[in-house]
């Protein structure tokens, strides 16, 4: 499992840019970032490198945040990769609420993918039992 960090952010102009900020000058390096809103708020969800260092600057600089179990998977950044994950989850009935992705390097090495599944250990179990490889907060925060 991987944790999550939702942060809860004013839709004006500087909000997220002052959130980027506290991360920047707390040396906090994200791994993964993803921006939902709506016309008031926005929510910032993001993996990082160091979840207590982050939830604690983010704390100290008054930004309004939440920590959430999701999935990691890796898999080959090649036509279909994603499909097969979605696949054994779709077989499996678990529904996926949302998802982002990222590259982990050049070309041809893995993709990652972070799913907000609505049950963690049956997806989980899914994925294992296809071989799909799963990743967890250490091997993320190490990319």
């Amino acid at each position: 499992m991987i944790n999550q960090i939702s942060v809860f952010v004013e839709n004006r102009p500087g909000a997220l840019r002052s959130m980027t900020a506290v991360l920047a000058e707390n040396g906090i390096d994200m791994r993964a970032f993803s921006l939902a809103e709506t016309s008031d708020f926005g929510i910032a969800r993001v993996i990082v490198d160091d979840v207590y260092k982050t939830t604690t600057a983010l704390r100290d600089a008054g930004f309004v945040h939440s920590v959430t179990q999701v999935l990691g998977v890796a898999l080959s950044d090649v036509p279909g990769g994603l499909d097969k994950v979605l696949r054994v989850l779709a077989e499996a009935g678990v529904n996926v609420e949302y998802m982002y992705a990222f590259l982990g390097g050049k070309k041809g090495e893995d993709a990652y993918m972070i799913f907000r599944v609505a049950d963690n250990a049956k997806a989980s179990a899914a994925l294992a039992a296809k071989g799909v490889r799963q990743v967890g907060q250490d091997e993320i925060a190490g990319l």
